[in-house]
């Protein structure tokens, strides 16, 4: 009982904004108020006048789509007679009682003709971008009807980075291809930056210990290396010297007491 009184209550609020805003409907009165005669709060016109300049129309569908009311689906196209049948029939049979998944197959199909030389390779790069196109325009007309839908965002987002990957792998391979695939899919591309990574507090502390310890490191390596060269340098200047104090014999040390 409580939210079917809401939902009056809310009607009636965009009622009033309605006619404050001057829009059909109403000649500009001052809305009454909800407590007892009191003024209406002033936010109350401001949300509404935002909420319908924020407003964006659902964008048209693309000039690559099929005309819905007058192409046949694929099974009817070639029946003999279908010509010659009602409007009424020929709308049922159309692609505008179709559903979405049949929808998506014929602009898929119309896409493959004009971009890929042989449509009956799914394999090949541009096949595959064709692909993620239709997908990607299916999810930004599913997003623009329902703006809170995470998941559909997700997954288009997702899309767009799968497409831009086998873009630049394509433009990479064969460049005449990749510029006919985006002008005939109306695809911008953007050459993506080189290197890029948030620098937060913990990657810098990570990158400052891994230079220090890097350069310890490389302090040891040249104490290593410098207390090598002394070694050898001992052994070198005592092969040259073989006589030392241990090596006289004792008949020596007589003679000279």
């Amino acid at each position: 009982m409580l939210r079917a009184a809401w939902r009056a209550l809310n009607s009636i609020r965009t009622q009033w904004a309605t006619q404050a805003l001057g829009l059909p409907g109403g000649g500009g009165a001052r809305p009454p108020s909800d407590h007892g005669g009191l003024p209406a709060p002033r936010g109350l016109v401001l949300r509404a006048a935002r909420g319908y300049a924020v407003r964006k129309p659902v964008r048209p569908s693309q000039e690559d789509d099929p005309p819905l009311s007058t192409t046949l689906l694929k099974d009817y196209q070639n029946v003999p007679g279908i010509e010659k049948t009602d409007d009424v029939v020929k709308r049922l049979l159309s692609l505008e009682m179709a559903n979405q998944k049949e929808k998506l197959k014929i602009r898929q199909e119309q896409l493959m003709n004009k971009v890929v030389a042989n449509p009956e390779d799914t394999s090949s790069l541009e096949a595959r971008i064709v692909a993620l196109t239709v997908k990607i325009r299916n999810y930004e007309e599913h997003m623009q009807k329902h703006r809170k839908d995470k998941a559909h965002k997700r997954y288009l987002l997702m899309s767009i980075d799968q497409r831009k990957k086998m873009l630049k792998n394509l433009r990479k391979t064969n460049y005449n291809v990749f510029e006919k695939t985006c002008k005939e899919l109306g695809i911008e591309y953007t050459f993506p930056p080189l290197y890029y990574r948030k620098a937060h507090r913990r990657w810098v502390t990570k990158k400052a210990l891994c230079i220090r310890v890097f350069q310890e490191a490389q302090k040891l390596k040249k104490q290593k290396r410098a207390l090598k060269a002394a070694a050898a340098a001992a052994r070198k200047q005592g092969q040259t010297n073989p006589e030392s104090p241990s090596s006289v014999g004792p008949e020596a040390i007589k003679e000279n007491q």
